[in-house]
């Protein structure tokens, strides 16, 4: 589900699922969830094969997000134009920065 690796001191999430959806949140939010409490303070999540997301997935990223607060930061890379348009429909798009690849999120984070 999760492909996990560190680029230039940031976390870098692959969710190698094509669907965040109610089946797959649950274990994309603890493994999340165990990254932070590891120390991970910079994380890239990157969706680029993610072709579907509901409102669970929204909320396993919302979560990483707010278990972050203030000391550190999330980034989507790779977003896929339906996940894309969800976020823009929840206006999640205004609180999450994105960015066109994941290279460009770990630049954009380190």
């Amino acid at each position: 589900m999760l492909d996990v690796g560190e680029r230039d001191g940031v976390t870098l999430v692959r969710v190698t699922e094509k669907r965040l959806d109610a089946a797959a949140a649950p274990a994309f939010k603890a493994r999340v969830s165990d990254l932070i409490a590891g120390g991970a303070s910079r994380i890239v999540v990157d969706l680029s094969g993610v072709a579907f997301v509901d409102s669970s997935g929204l909320g396993t990223l919302v979560s990483a997000l707010k278990q972050l607060g203030s000391r550190g930061d999330l980034a989507l890379a790779g977003v896929q134009p339906a996940v894309a348009k969800l976020l823009q429909l929840t206006r999640l798009d205004r609180v999450f920065r994105t960015f066109p690849t994941a290279d460009d999120a770990v630049r954009g984070l380190a």
